[in-house]
């Protein structure tokens, strides 16, 4: 599990400079970095997020500083990926967003872990994609 730090409120936002468009923008981020909680390893992979912005787009230098917070926090792929969706989409209230998170392997082991968010949807994390 991620530890009770949150680093939610180091990501900003700005406005949508075309809010009645839905358009995608696509934001890959190849040296993303955590701790295995069991092993105290660390974890590399490259997260890309997909989204339909509403009214706020997050901020790349903001994303930049949140995601490096992860570096030195133990949590499970699927925890971590979810963490930093909730955390993305409450700050940019979106359209839509998915992160694809795709870990290197370990021990010939490869993990991708894909979340989304609908907007409007009443429970997200029950979602079944």
């Amino acid at each position: 599990m991620v530890s009770e730090a949150n680093f939610r409120d180091l990501l900003e936002t700005f406005d949508n400079p075309h809010p009645n468009r839905d358009y995608v923008i696509e934001t890959i981020c190849p040296e993303f970095t955590s701790v295995c909680p069991r092993t105290g390893q660390p974890d590399y992979g490259t997260l890309t997020i997909t989204y339909i912005a509403d009214e706020k787009c997050f901020e790349m230098k903001s994303l930049k500083l949140y995601l490096q917070e992860y570096r030195n926090v133990g949590a499970f792929y699927e925890d971590v990926t979810n963490r930093i969706l909730d955390d993305l989409a409450m700050a940019t209230e979106p359209r839509w967003m998915q992160i694809l998170a795709e870990f290197t392997p370990r021990g010939g082991i490869r993990t991708n872990v894909t979340a989304e968010y609908f907007a409007g949807a009443d429970d997200n994390e029950s979602i079944e994609i």
